[in-house]
């Protein structure tokens, strides 16, 4: 075991001498790093596993580089936009010029939801007036919705305690609104339905996407493996400048002693000015120290909602759609991963299963059956193609349940204990468990270390 230096540092040292360490290799890990790296400070990023990128990440199967599972963007996430631009790999995400989504419905029907140019909330009139996939009356009742929807403030504390659909309900909605629109969006951006989510979290997500700028839910969907596009190029970034990145190191606690902190493994123990805890709320709880003050109490009730990833290779392709929403039907939503995939023949489409939990132990042979089957209602070239390759990625605990109440239960990222703040997604940023989320929260705890540094510490 390293012995940690027990005594302070001279003060006056250069900023290369003031050591951070950031714990978790996620998003919000690696944003962190890149903004404490750029301020001048020597930072090393702890990683307990032996790949980098939390939950977005690559790995290779079969010949095939797959994403662990399937993650898009919208214009108005313009913190993880303007990462990429850093890093230097916006190249690898593809955006809309304008918002459209096809929506496929059994039978073979095909509809879309399309916004025009012209001034928010007009911009869409005509998507929701021409959505096929509801009668004419009830895209009335979704357009009343919205105007309704778009007086809502997400900052009020109130809308957290209160669900999404009960608010929907007595705005005039019904089933087939419920299950044809409003679950399309919230299933995919909150990871789960309209009865399952927070008022609040969902009036953020409307406001801010559709209905604040005509351009807000222009999508944009990797081109690149994620690999490629935010964890290595934030790798390359960190070395690039002097900091050092480590997997295979596990966390097992965090010391406070004398305004620094003792960062213990297994088998060494490092001397940081400041940490920065990037975990999963457990992992937080577990490592950090009580003074801290982590509301564990409160984080305990987060919750964990899994997301499932089915992976159907065909041997010859059987839709020209890069991508695309399904009503009715078990399939949510689903991707042409073909390219990014790096396969030459065939076709590899990814269908996205939000809201996981009926599909979460289903083996994976059940699941074929039921999803091939799917896919051949929606493409008839699906029923005559054979399919070489099928297999199901699962994360368990994808996103924190954001249901009712858990806006007030996320926390804050400074803690109790100066120097020592937390990063990710499930910290109380104003934003949904995203990517967009995670990258706004690593700029946030680099801005409190970065505070704390400037303000004195002993050195």
């Amino acid at each position: 075991m390293t012995a940690p230096c027990a005594e302070p540092r001279a003060r006056g040292s250069g900023p290369r001498d003031v050591r951070v360490v950031v714990v978790g290799s996620g998003l919000a890990g690696l944003t962190a790093a890149c903004d404490l790296a750029d301020a001048g400070f020597a930072v090393t990023v702890l990683e307990a596993r032996s790949r980098l990128g939390g939950a977005t990440f690559s790995f290779q199967r079969d010949g095939l580089t797959v994403d662990n599972g399937q993650h898009v963007t919208l214009r108005c996430c313009t913190a993880y936009h303007a990462l990429l631009t850093r890093l230097g790999s916006a190249d690898g995400l593809e955006m809309q010029d304008r918002f459209r989504v096809p929506v496929l419905a059994p039978g073979g029907r095909f509809t879309e939801l399309r916004r025009t140019d012209a001034r928010t909330p007009l911009h869409l009139v005509p998507a929701i007036a021409r959505y096929a996939a509801l009668r004419p009356l009830d895209r009335l009742r979704v357009f009343r919705a919205a105007l309704a929807l778009r007086a809502l403030d997400p900052q009020d504390a109130s809308l957290d305690s209160l669900s999404f659909a009960d608010w929907l309900t007595r705005h005039g909605q019904n089933d087939a609104t419920l299950d044809r629109l409003w679950n399309l969006i919230t299933v995919a951006a909150l990871n789960g339905h309209a009865s399952d989510v927070s008022l609040a979290s969902a009036a953020m997500v409307f406001r801010t996407a559709l209905l604040e700028s005509a351009d807000g839910a222009d999508i944009g969907i990797p081109r690149w493996p994620l690999d490629d596009l935010h964890v290595r190029p934030a790798e390359k970034y960190l070395l690039e400048r002097h900091g050092q990145v480590r997997t295979h190191s596990t966390v097992r606690g965090i010391t406070p002693v004398r305004e620094r902190f003792l960062v213990r493994m297994d088998d060494e123990v490092l001397d940081a000015d400041a940490v920065v805890l990037a975990v999963p709320p457990e992992t937080a709880m577990r490592v950090a120290p009580g003074r801290a003050g982590l509301p564990e109490a409160r984080l305990t009730r987060l919750g964990a909602v899994p997301i499932v990833n089915v992976h159907v290779v065909y041997e010859r392709p059987v839709t020209d759609l890069t991508f695309a929403a399904a009503v009715s039907s078990p399939v949510q939503w689903l991707f042409d991963r073909t390219a990014a995939a790096g396969l030459t023949s065939g076709q590899y489409l990814a269908v996205s299963l939000s809201a996981a939990e009926t599909w979460l132990t289903t083996p994976a042979s059940a699941l074929r059956d039921v999803f091939l089957a799917e896919l051949a209602r929606f493409f008839p070239a699906a029923a005559t193609t054979p399919c070489s390759k099928f297999f199901v990625t699962r994360q368990r605990r994808a996103t924190f349940r954001q249901g009712p109440g858990s806006n007030s239960l996320r926390a804050a990222q400074r803690t109790a204990l100066p120097g020592l703040v937390l990063a990710g997604s499930w910290t109380a940023t104003g934003w949904p468990d995203t990517m967009e989320g995670a990258v706004r929260s690593g700029h946030r705890a680099a801005e409190l270390v970065a505070a704390h540094l400037a303000g004195g510490v002993s050195r």
